[in-house]
C-alpha cells in the first residue's frame, strides 16, 4: 500500500494554528468541556470517577444506544464506533475492497474517499457534480458508470465542500439502484442534521438498504472534533464484522473520555444543532451580502446545509489569490485545488463565530487589489 500527500492535511497542518482569521474551517462551533458537562446534571462528577482502563473495542455500550437513535432501523450492536470518521473511511475501503475493484466516488471530495481505494489497488472512476447544474450529480452519469466489477459507491450528502443536499426522491432511487444490483453504498453523512430546514433532511443510507453504511462523527454539526469520535452504522453484519477485526490493527479501543463527552453530547445534541444553525444563518446573511457586493470578482451556488461552500473566483488565480490573502490578511481559505478541482474555486467555512472580522479583513483585501470596489455598509455578527 502506498499513499500519496494528503493535500489537504498537509494545508491545514501547515496554517491551521497560524493564522488570526479561519475562514476555511469544515466543522461547527465548539465547546469547552466545562460547556459540554453543564448540559447533563451529575455529568462532572461522573467524568470525575470514570475509570480510565481499556474500553470496549466497538465502542461504548451507552455510547452506542445514543448513536443508533439517530437512525430508524439502526440497533446499538449495528454501530462500531471509530476514532474519528477518517479511521472507519480507512477499514471500510479495506474490509470490503480488493485489487481490480472499481469504485465510484461523488467529486469533488475529501482525498481519502478514492485515495485509500486507488492505493489498494481499485480503479476509480468521477462521478462529477457540476457547478453550472448546481452541483447536482445525474443518477442517469452513475448509471452508466456501473461496470460488472463495480463494487462500491461513494456519496457524501451534506456535501463538503459544496454544501450540496441531495434530493429526497434521487437519493431513495440511488440506493435503490445500488441495492438492486448489490453494490455498496458508503454514505458519508457527516454533515447530517446541520440541513438549514429540518424538512430536506435524507433518510439515513443504512436505513434504506442492507447493502448501505452510513457513516457518522462527532466533528462536523456538533463541533466536537476534540473528541475524535465517529463511526459506521450498518444493518450488513459482514461489512461491520470485517471492519471491527480490521481495527485491532489501528487503534483497537477508543479513549474513554471521548467516548463518554460523545454521549452526552448526544443525548443533547438539539441544543448544540440549534446553536451551530443559529451561527451558520448569521454567517450566512454576511456571505450573501458580501457576494452581493462582490459580485463582479465571486460567484456561488448558495449551500442548502452545512457550515461550508465551493465559491468561483472569476478574476485571477484562486490559488495566487489565497496565498496572497494568508500572507497580507492573516485570512485562510482553501484553493479547490487541494480536491482536485480545476474551476478555480476555495472552500469557505462559515460555521464558527468571528465571522464578521474574518470578512472585515478579507474584504480590505479585495479593496486593495481592486480600488473601485464597493466597501461594507455593515458586518454585525
Amino acid at each position: 500500500m502506498e499513499l500519496p500527500v494528503f493535500k489537504l492535511e498537509r494545508y491545514f497542518a501547515h496554517y491551521e494554528f497560524k493564522v488570526r482569521h479561519l475562514l476555511c474551517s469544515s466543522d461547527c462551533e465548539s465547546v469547552t468541556v466545562k460547556d459540554l458537562l453543564a448540559l447533563e446534571a451529575g455529568a462532572g462528577d461522573a467524568l470525575e470517577n470514570l475509570w480510565l482502563g481499556y474500553t470496549e473495542s466497538p465502542g461504548a455500550p451507552a455510547l452506542r444506544q445514543e448513536i443508533s437513535r439517530l437512525y430508524d432501523t439502526i440497533g446499538p450492536d449495528q454501530v462500531l464506533v471509530h476514532s474519528g470518521a477518517e479511521e472507519a473511511i480507512f477499514l471500510f475501503m479495506h474490509a470490503t475492497l480488493s485489487p481490480g475493484d472499481h469504485l465510484i466516488v461523488h467529486w469533488p471530495c475529501y482525498q481519502s474517499l478514492y485515495e485509500v481505494a486507488r492505493s489498494i489497488g481499485c480503479e476509480v472512476t468521477f462521478w462529477e457534480a457540476r457547478e453550472e447544474q448546481g452541483w447536482s450529480l445525474d443518477p442517469d452519469d452513475l448509471a452508466a458508470q456501473i461496470r460488472p466489477q463495480t463494487r462500491a459507491v461513494i456519496i457524501n450528502t451534506p456535501h463538503n465542500p459544496t454544501g450540496w443536499l441531495m434530493p429526497r426522491d434521487e437519493f431513495v432511487r440511488m440506493n435503490r439502484m445500488l441495492d438492486e444490483r448489490g453494490i455498496l453504498l458508503f454514505s458519508d453523512e457527516v454533515y447530517r442534521e446541520s440541513e438549514y430546514s429540518a424538512d430536506d433532511r435524507l433518510p439515513a443510507a443504512c436505513d434504506l438498504s442492507h447493502h448501505a453504511v452510513s457513516l457518522g462523527v462527532m466533528s462536523k454539526t456538533y463541533g466536537l472534533p476534540g473528541l475524535r469520535i465517529g463511526w459506521i452504522a450498518t444493518g450488513n453484519p459482514e461489512i461491520a464484522n470485517r471492519m471491527a477485526a480490521l481495527k485491532d490493527y489501528t487503534t483497537i479501543c477508543n479513549s474513554g473520555p471521548s467516548e463518554f463527552l460523545a454521549e452526552i453530547a448526544l443525548r443533547h445534541r438539539d441544543a448544540l444543532i440549534r446553536r451551530n444553525l443559529e451561527i451558520i444563518t448569521t454567517n450566512l446573511t454576511i456571505l450573501d451580502e458580501f457576494f452581493q457586493r462582490h459580485s463582479t470578482l465571486f460567484s456561488w451556488v448558495r449551500p442548502t446545509a452545512g457550515p461550508i461552500a465551493f465559491v468561483h473566483l472569476t478574476d485571477g488565480e484562486v490559488d495566487a489569490f489565497c496565498h496572497e490573502l494568508v500572507n497580507k490578511k492573516g485570512v485562510l481559505l482553501l484553493p479547490g485545488n487541494l480536491y482536485g478541482d480545476r474551476g478555480n474555486h476555495f472552500r469557505i467555512g462559515f460555521g464558527r463565530r468571528g465571522m464578521s472580522a474574518a470578512v472585515a479583513a478579507l474584504e480590505q483585501f479585495v479593496g486593495s487589489r481592486n480600488p473601485n470596489a464597493p466597501e461594507s455598509s455593515s458586518l454585525v455578527e
